[in-house]
């Protein structure tokens, strides 16, 4: 199965990502590509924490997700919408919601981002808890590909990456991390961490990134990849917007899952 992961450069201008979002989703789908995940807040990359407020939706209702329905459906493909703000019955903050779509469009899965981002290295401060409302379940949704082969695909979110104990309950096959990893965090830990999340599941791991400077004058890393279970690195990009391509084999799980049989060897 072909994959694309997404790599944006998103602004603070919904119609101008939305754009940007559909031209690149084309692409992955004239490459060959039956699944593509685009990155953590695709939609919106505001100049204020709290302009995901201004734009959080109805869940099943609105501007963003008709896009990610409509666009599933045009181009025949799967389509992990990265994450969108969705409303909750609090108004001062919002899900950071994970939404998958299938190639008739329909819903078919809700991810909201469990573990919500702090940090603070003495010049620049994000607290994600400000505005955002932790989710609180791990989700999993079954997708069949063109050649009838079901894949168990596992949804988690940027921070969510330092945690494995999340993954480990996903037991999936493909694991996606949608995200949008600060430069100095990326630089430091984005690479490695993707790698050992797909070695220790001994999945493939789908990483659309934000990559580049944004209008509102953050940077962010970048670095979008598909990393085999083996943790080959199989496709990548540095910065800016993008597609990156890779096929994933299910002979090749299932041989590596042969070879070193460490998920039947856990004890703990």
């Amino acid at each position: 199965m072909k994959v694309a992961a997404i790599q944006m450069v998103s602004g603070a201008s919904l119609d101008s990502n939305l754009a940007q979002a559909h031209a690149l989703l084309d692409q992955a789908r004239h490459a060959g590509a039956e699944l593509a995940v685009l990155p953590e807040y695709f939609c919106l990359m505001g100049r204020r924490d709290t302009d995901k407020l201004l734009i959080a939706e109805p869940p099943g209702l609105g501007t963003m997700q008709d896009f990610l329905s409509d666009t599933a459906r045009e181009l025949g493909m799967w389509i992990i919408g990265g994450t969108v703000p969705l409303a909750t019955d609090d108004p001062q903050h919002a899900a950071n919601a994970s939404l998958v779509y299938d190639p008739q469009g329909r819903c078919v899965a809700r991810y909201d981002k469990i573990h919500l981002f702090r940090f603070h290295d003495g010049q620049q401060g994000y607290d994600e808890a400000a505005v955002l409302k932790a989710g609180e379940r791990p989700v999993t949704f079954t997708l069949t590909d063109r050649s009838g082969t079901a894949w168990r695909v596992g949804l988690s979110v940027c921070y969510d990456l330092r945690f494995p104990e999340l993954y480990r309950q996903l037991a999936a096959d493909v694991l996606v991390v949608p995200a949008a990893f600060t430069h100095v965090t990326g630089q430091a830990h984005w690479e490695v961490l993707l790698r050992a999340r797909a070695i220790e599941n001994q999945a493939y791991v789908i990483a659309s990134a934000q990559g580049g400077v944004h209008e509102n004058g953050r940077q962010t890393w970048g670095q979008s990849m598909v990393i085999d279970p083996w943790g080959v690195v199989l496709a990548q990009q540095a910065t800016g917007a993008g597609v990156v391509m890779a096929e994933l084999d299910r002979a090749r799980l299932e041989e590596v899952r042969r070879r070193l049989p460490a998920l039947q060897h856990r004890r703990l």
